[in-house]
């Protein structure tokens, strides 16, 4: 078996094989090849996480401050670091109460009015739709809505200088040069 780790091609060669190359190992080299990638590719994800998490850390702070000054507890904010725009969206995820949409479509039927105007058959409201509602009816809804955040996602965008100059954000912001 340790004759076999080592005659075989490495993944970074694999990359440079033809696919008829490839297909043409013996298949214990597939099996261990197959094995390395799914731990190289484990080993990135869990490497993508840390820096996922640095980077939630280092700007979890400014993002919400950027969304309560933008008025919004949900949705996407932007802000610069340096010659670096970042981009952070934290969705919104409405969950509604099954029990007491249930209740309130009975009583929309009990007053004479179609349940299904204003509820999907699941007892899932949309929040397009919810928002359009007359406040009576978004009133009586309300109690069994409830809005969650989702896992917010930064994205860092490295800025030219032109768009660094002519952002809003960008205003006296230098950028950086010879990698510091």
């Amino acid at each position: 078996m340790d004759a076999l780790r080592t005659n075989r091609p490495s993944l970074d060669a694999l990359r440079h094989m033809p696919v008829s190359d490839v297909m043409a190992l013996p298949a214990e080299h597939l099996a261990l090849l197959q094995t390395d990638a799914r731990e190289a590719l484990d080993a990135a994800k869990r490497m993508q996480d840390w820096i996922e998490a640095a980077i939630a850390l280092r700007y979890e702070q400014r993002a919400i401050g950027a969304r309560a000054a933008a008025g919004k507890d949900t949705g996407t904010v932007r802000f610069q670091d340096g010659a670096v725009e970042i981009a952070v969206d934290l969705p919104k995820k409405v969950e509604w109460d099954q029990a007491r949409l249930a209740a309130l479509a009975e009583q929309i039927r009990a007053g004479g009015e179609d349940p299904g105007q204003y509820v999907e058959v699941s007892f899932k409201v949309s929040e397009r739709a919810y928002t359009a509602w007359p406040d009576r009816i978004r009133q009586a809804f309300e109690p069994a809505r409830t809005v969650r955040t989702g896992r917010a996602t930064y994205r860092l965008a490295i800025m030219s200088e032109t768009a660094l100059r002519d952002s809003p954000h960008g205003a006296g912001v230098i950028p950086l040069r010879g990698g510091r």
